[in-house]
C-alpha cells in the first residue's frame, strides 16, 4: 500500500501506531494491576495489541515505500531504521496480551494463577508497556525531525 486518497499511506497509518500503541500500553499495565479492569478490557486490549502488531509492518513498509520515493537523507535513515525496530516492541504488548488471558481465563474458572505469575505479568506488562511508548516516541520524534529538518525548519 503506498498511498491513500493520494497521500502516502505512512503518514495516515503512522497515527494509528502513535495512537494505539500508548492506548495498548496503558490498558495492558491497568489490566495488569487491577483485575476489575482486567475483567472489563482485556478482550480490547488484546485487539488493540493484535492491531498495532498487524499495523506496524504495514506502516514501515508504506514508510520504505516514501523513503525511496523521497529519497534518503541521514535524518530520514534514521527515523527508518528506528522505525524498523518498532515490531519488536509491539510484539511483546501480543505476548504479554496473552499472559493476561490466561490469568483472566484462569480467574474466570476459578483456577487462579500463582501470586508470583500475577507479580510477573505486572513487571512483563509494565516493561512491555513503558519500552513500546518510550520507541514509539523516539520513531516518531526522529519521523518529525526529519520531516522539518528537509524544510529548514530545524
Amino acid at each position: 500500500m503506498s498511498t491513500i486518497n493520494g497521500l502516502p499511506a505512512h503518514v495516515l497509518l503512522v497515527h494509528i501506531i502513535v495512537v494505539f500503541v500508548p492506548l495498548t500500553a496503558t490498558l495492558l499495565i491497568l489490566s495488569a494491576v487491577w483485575s476489575a479492569a482486567r475483567r472489563r478490557l482485556i478482550w480490547l486490549v488484546t485487539a488493540l495489541a493484535a492491531i498495532t502488531v498487524a499495523l506496524t509492518p504495514v506502516t514501515t513498509e508504506a514508510g520504505e515505500w516514501l523513503r525511496h520515493k523521497l529519497g534518503g537523507s541521514p535524518a530520514i535513515d534514521k527515523h527508518a531504521n528506528l522505525g524498523n525496530t518498532m515490531i519488536y516492541f509491539a510484539v511483546p504488548l501480543v505476548l504479554v496480551t496473552a499472559l493476561l488471558i490466561i490469568i483472566h481465563l484462569r480467574d474466570e474458572r476459578g483456577r487462579p494463577v500463582t501470586r508470583v505469575v500475577t507479580v510477573l505479568a505486572v513487571v512483563l506488562a509494565i516493561a512491555a508497556g513503558v519500552a513500546a511508548t518510550t520507541q514509539v516516541y523516539r520513531v516518531g520524534d526522529s519521523g518529525s525531525h526529519a520531516v522539518w529538518s528537509a524544510h529548514g525548519a530545524d
